[in-house]
């Protein structure tokens, strides 16, 4: 089961999970903290790309570079449209960029918890005191 508590704290929000790791959070006027949009982004790409990586390694093809930008624009004021992942790449072979293809679209259809929660749309539910 994953489980994150979110607080509010002096200085505005922070999400802490069970391992102690924490996330500010706050609105898109403040520096240096994510909006909870950005950490739903955050959470598309880094489930992508922690499994891209040692997926392709196994494979012989240590990428030379593995990084990736998340787009989503609103449709609404309170919903996202698609979201975007665009993989920024440096790949040592030919051989190595079809293997990279075949895992990333492999992890993003079948393997990434996130985006295929979002696909799928999995019920949220409210529970009040």
């Amino acid at each position: 089961m994953a489980n994150v508590r979110v607080e509010r704290t002096d200085d505005g929000f922070v999400a802490t999970n069970a391992r102690g790791a924490r996330v500010e959070i706050g609105g898109g006027d403040q520096d240096g903290v994510f909006t909870p949009v950005e950490l739903l982004l955050a959470a598309v790409g880094g489930c992508s790309i922690v499994t891209v990586e040692p997926l392709t390694a196994k494979r012989g093809h240590r990428l030379l570079k593995l990084a990736m930008t998340v787009d989503a624009e609103k449709v609404e004021p309170n919903k996202l449209g698609p979201v975007t992942i665009t993989y920024d790449v440096e790949l040592p072979s030919e051989q190595a960029d079809e293997v990279f293809r075949a895992v990333a679209e492999r992890v993003e259809a079948k393997h990434c918890t996130v985006s295929r929660s979002l696909r799928e749309g999995t019920e949220v539910r409210l529970e009040l005191p």
